[in-house]
């Protein structure tokens, strides 16, 4: 053990619950309980290395519940080079891998043909870019704070990579069961080299489900597992390209009776990167995440993943309140800032259809948006714009091309441009010197990069089809990146948060805006109450159509807003009331002062409960139009710990009594509740840590309610 360390006993036990207070848990690395061995914990977490004869994790444990995630050793990952697989590290040996106990590790051998480990390094987080923060969002830390430690290896002696060296990287954060994980490959070979593929992360997890049959779909080992390398989804799980729950050989004492159980992990990209490493340069990796849940209760989940994504991507907090204007020329542009500098909204974005082009290089018209821009800021209004990306046509060279047709064509989206293309580099090129040019502040990317491949030998931004998934990643990732470090806001329909983007879609179906008023407010609440059980309501984005959008005529518009104001009204409240901004798209955000009243109510209301409005969401029930829904926002961390939102969709006023879970606001004895902002009420807590509160809804109205400690 390095003496230099503190030792495990250091460690403070679990106690208590971190969703609630979780700055006990400082994160650090520990001499382990025998020589050779360190242990990366913040009490909530632990991974134990092994270091001799080579390094590898020998324990992956739950501070909270005590589990162990880990049934065997692996290698800690894996490379291959000019066709040749290698492992980095790991040890052999192991007979038994439904298990793993700590007295047989001292027996497990070194692979000779394994990277060898030298030595390690740790110290404190890095951030992997810049956050400049413009705008206002809650005081997250960036880096989040915790420990990193790196392990290093050498090439086996008897192989032809004499020089190349292999650096594992991991990131253990405070307060929250959370481990990130990459590699970086060092060439000082003398010589270029190519390296095909890797496997960052790989684990022999406890399995998820035990079966003699195999099932039509298992369930996986308790771990929640992403990477920053996603694309083409707006949930963590259908953006998820690189996690791959696999069978494992070596388990041979498994129940299924065929060896199929998928409890091998494995974090890897789908194709590539088949990336030359030339001598003296360096690669690196995607990260790799691994969050511990403590339960499978759905709420408690869904907590601990937001905040995660609070944790490593503290942008996603930002959550501007925006307006999509119809139209580009500086008249409705200058209309639409001077509507929203009077009633409190904070950007606005000129639309799809518009007008806007990104993609311009006329001096001229970048003069002209600076002007826009520089009108916006002295009002205290942010101005951008909008961008589609893939799903269109740019030309047969340009497009990406089909491996299987070698045209263009097949594309996730049909057709789409290749951006390792020469117009996909001028793309980039054009939109971060008008950004910059212009001075805007809010890019909303559509179509952003899906996934898509290219077998073009011909484009400057990649070689070959080998290379081109991971090329174009990198390019729009630079770009987004490029971005959260200018401070510029980043609509991204596509799960880009760990990358720089701030907030993705919701979760809705465009043409519903097409429906009656009334069902778009309703499936509205559903969208919300279904999107944030893995969104915090900052990270999606709704939808209010103030024009006609995707047809439905007067019956689905709100212009003239003054005409449906009650629908209107109904859209800002549920939104605001959730946390939750949408697009309100239209030429207008009022056309009376009755109308203007109206949305200055709401935004004068989130902005005075803004605070627990982005906290988290507690679920109590889901709209049905058939009686009373609702929820609670919670953090125990703020003077008001909770703030209640119901909703009336029935054409009477509703009084009913609901239990309003109270646990996750902090409370535990007595709640002060307010209705309305009036006057002061106790409730008392029972052993569930609910109290009953009789609910008053107006007919197709709102309510809410809010809620302090009672000390």
């Amino acid at each position: 053990m390095d003496t230099a360390l503190p030792p495990l006993s250091a460690l403070p036990p679990y106690d208590g619950d971190w969703l609630l207070d979780a700055s006990a848990y400082r994160a650090d690395l520990f001499g382990g309980a025998c020589p050779d061995e360190l242990v990366l914990s913040n009490g909530l977490l632990s991974r134990t290395f092994r270091l001799a004869p080579n390094a590898a994790t020998v324990g992956l444990d739950s501070g909270i519940t005590g589990a162990s995630m880990l049934r065997g050793v692996k290698p800690e990952a894996r490379i291959q080079i000019d066709g040749t697989s290698y492992d980095i590290g790991g040890l052999i040996g192991q007979e038994e891998y439904a298990y793993l106990r700590r007295e047989w590790i001292d027996s497990l051998e070194c692979d000779p043909a394994a990277f060898q480990y030298t030595h390690y390094e740790h110290g404190a987080t890095q951030a992997p870019f810049a956050w400049k923060r413009v705008r206002h969002a809650p005081d997250l830390p960036w880096p989040a704070p915790g420990v990193r430690l790196s392990l290093h290896f050498a090439a086996p002696a008897e192989s032809s990579l004499a020089g190349l060296g292999v650096a594992v990287h991991y990131e253990l954060y405070d307060g929250i069961p959370l481990l990130c994980k990459w590699l970086e490959v060092h060439n000082h070979s003398g010589r270029s080299v190519r390296l095909n593929t890797f496997v960052g992360e790989i684990l022999a997890a406890v399995e998820g489900e035990v079966s003699v049959d195999s099932p039509s779909q298992w369930t996986y080992p308790d771990i929640h597992v992403e990477s920053d390398y996603a694309f083409h989804g707006m949930t963590p799980k259908s953006a998820n390209a690189t996690t791959f729950w696999c069978e494992d050989p070596q388990y041979q004492t498994q129940v299924n009776y065929l060896y199929k159980t998928p409890c091998l992990l494995e974090s890897r990209p789908p194709l590539g990167p088949e990336i030359d490493i030339e001598e003296g340069a360096q690669f690196e990796s995607f990260r790799t995440f691994l969050l511990l849940p403590d339960s499978q209760e759905r709420e408690r989940r869904g907590l601990a993943l937001r905040r995660m994504y609070r944790t490593i991507a503290p942008w996603s907090a930002e959550n501007p309140i925006l307006m999509h204007v119809r139209h580009s020329d500086p008249e409705a542009v200058k209309t639409a800032i001077d509507q929203c500098a009077e009633v409190g909204f904070e950007m606005v974005i000129m639309t799809f259809g518009s007008g806007f082009n990104a993609e311009s290089d006329d001096p001229q018209y970048i003069a002209g948006l600076r002007e826009l821009a520089d009108y916006a800021h002295a009002k205290g209004v942010e101005l951008g714009g909008y961008s589609l990306l893939a799903s269109r046509r740019i030309s047969d060279g340009d497009d990406a091309i089909h491996p299987d047709t070698g045209e263009p064509g097949g594309a996730i989206f049909g057709h789409s441009p290749c951006l390792g293309s020469a117009w996909g580099q001028q793309y980039f090129q054009r939109l971060e010197a008008l950004y910059a040019e212009a001075g805007l502040d809010i890019l909303e990317h559509d179509g952003s990069y899906p996934g898509d491949v290219c077998a073009s030998e011909e484009h400057p931004g990649h070689r070959d089809l080998g290379d081109s998934q991971w090329q174009q990643w990198r390019r729009i990732v630079r770009f987004y990146r490029w971005c959260r470090e200018r401070g510029i806001y980043l609509n991204v329909p596509d799960w880009y948060f760990l990358n720089g983007s701030n907030k993705n879609g919701m979760g809705y179906r465009e043409v519903n805006w097409s429906l009656p008023r009334q069902r778009q407010i309703l499936l509205a609440r559903q969208n919300m109450y279904d999107g944030t059980w893995e969104k915090t309501p900052s990270m999606g984005w709704m939808f209010v159509p103030l024009v006609e959008y995707h047809g439905g005529g007067e019956a689905a518009t709100l212009e003239p807003l003054s005409e449906h104001l009650d629908a209107y009204g109904a859209h800002l409240a549920q939104n605001f009331g959730w946390g939750v901004q949408a697009c309100y798209r239209g030429p207008r955000l009022y056309d009376t002062e009755e109308t203007k009243a109206v949305v200055r109510t709401w935004v004068d209301f989130y902005k005075a409960h803004r605070a627990i409005l982005e906290s988290d969401v507690i679920h109590l029930r889901r709209a049905d139009g058939c009686d009373v829904d609702g929820i609670v926002h919670v953090n125990p961390q703020l003077p008001t710990r909770a703030l209640i939102m119901v909703f009336n969709p029935l054409e009477v006023e509703a009084v009913r009594t609901w239990k309003i879970p109270l646990y996750y606001a902090g409370i535990e004895a007595r709640a002060h509740v307010c209705e309305r902002g009036g006057s002061e009420k106790a409730y008392a807590l029972n052993r569930a840590y609910e109290i009953e509160l009789e609910l008053r809804v107006p007919a197709r109205g709102v309510n809410w309610y809010t809620v302090e400690n009672a000390q």
